[in-house]
C-alpha cells in the first residue's frame, strides 16, 4: 500500500493526490489530515500500523510538510519513502504563527506555537538507511529551498530538476519510477 501523504494546507483531494490516485488506483489512500501535526500523525500511525499488522507491504510518498512527516515515519517503521520537495525544516518554515489557510477548501485554521514545538520535536536528526529514500526536486520551488534536502539527504536517489515549482510540475512523469522503487 502507498500513503500519498500531503503538504501543509492542502487535502487528500489536491491535485497531486487526485493523479496519484488516478494512476496507482487502489494500490495508493490519500488520507486528508489535520493541520494539528499530532493528529496527523497519530492518523498517519495508525494507517501504517493496521497495513504492517495485514503483512502488507507500505511505501510513503510525502510532498512538503508530508514528506517531512514521511522522513519521521519512515525512520520509526524502516519504510520506503518518496520526498517531493520536501519541507526540511518546517518549524521555521512555517513560523508565522496565526491563521492560515486550506488551499483546497478554502477554509482557514489557526497555527499555534505548540503545533511549531510538535514539529520541532518530530525531526529526524540523522537520517538512516537513506538508500529507502527517493528525493525529488525542483530548483525553482518558489516556498522551500531545494539545497537544504540535498544536504539533510545527501545519500538518498537524488532528482534535481532545473525550473520547476513548488507543486513539482508533472509529476507523473515519475509515476512508473515511484511505483518500481516503492513495489
Amino acid at each position: 500500500m502507498i500513503i500519498y501523504i500531503h503538504g501543509f494546507g492542502s487535502s487528500g483531494h489536491g491535485g497531486k493526490a487526485t493523479l496519484f490516485r488516478e494512476y496507482f488506483e487502489e494500490e495508493v489512500i490519500a488520507p486528508s489530515l489535520s493541520y494539528i501535526p499530532t493528529l496527523a500523525i497519530d492518523t498517519l500511525e495508525q494507517l501504517i500500523e493496521v497495513f504492517l499488522e495485514k503483512e502488507e507491504t507500505v511505501g510513503l510518498v510525502g510532498s512538503s510538510l508530508g514528506g517531512y512527516y514521511a522522513i519521521y515515519l519512515a525512520q520509526k517503521y524502516d519504510l520506503k519513502a518518496v520526498l517531493i520537495n520536501p519541507a526540511i525544516y518546517p518549524y521555521t518554515t512555517l513560523d508565522k504563527i496565526g491563521m492560515a489557510m486550506n488551499y483546497y477548501d478554502g477554509t482557514s485554521f489557526e497555527v499555534t506555537a505548540e503545533h511549531i514545538q510538535t514539529l520541532k520535536g518530530l525531526e529526524v536528526q540523522d537520517i538512516e538507511n537513506q538508500e529507502n529514500f527517493i528525493t525529488l526536486l525542483q530548483a525553482d520551488d518558489e516556498v522551500l529551498d531545494f539545497n537544504d534536502a540535498v544536504e539533510k539527504l545527501p545519500d538518498s536517489e537524488l532528482v534535481i530538476e532545473e525550473g520547476g515549482n513548488h507543486s513539482f510540475e508533472n509529476i507523473e512523469s515519475y509515476f512508473r519510477k515511484i511505483s518500481l522503487f516503492l513495489n
